[in-house]
């Protein structure tokens, strides 16, 4: 049950960054794909993951077990702190740290979601901006990723 409320948050705050990011335009084509093509396509994954959580089978019914409540409440504050660190600390750091809670709740062991967070963090980035050129914010990193 903890991972359909998950599931369940995860398209409803998708839902609204689709909403939100939908009117982004810029008075000036700087990008190839234009500057909504970023949160549009985090919503959509977003809320097409959360889904998948609220729709898929589970192990054990819908049962809802208290030991999972703690994990699935600090992944859900990791996506609202996300939200608010994410110009400060560029897209790469807040990645990794969004991703430190997010993966012990799936199971993960700090290390394990710590490497992953880097990683996809980091990926991403180069996929967006050296690939898509679209612009991220690198904001601490900016000094070896090449500042914006």
């Amino acid at each position: 049950m903890s991972d359909r409320i998950l599931g369940a948050v995860c398209v409803i705050v998708g839902a609204g960054m689709a909403w939100a990011a939908h009117g982004y335009a810029a008075p000036i084509s700087y990008e190839p794909v234009g500057p909504r093509a970023f949160p549009l396509l985090m919503a959509g994954l977003m809320a097409g993951a959360g889904a998948w959580l609220v729709v898929r089978p589970g192990p054990h019914g819908f049962g809802l077990a208290r030991n999972h409540l703690k994990p699935i409440s600090f992944a859900v504050v990791a996506v609202f702190v996300y939200a608010a660190l994410y110009e400060w600390l560029g897209f790469t750091l807040a990645t990794t740290v969004m991703a430190l809670p997010v993966g012990m709740a799936f199971g993960g062991s700090w290390k394990q979601s710590l490497a992953a967070g880097a990683g996809l963090g980091l990926v991403l980035f180069l996929l967006f901006d050296k690939l898509l050129d679209v612009v991220l914010p690198t904001g601490l990193l900016s000094f070896i990723l090449g500042g914006r």
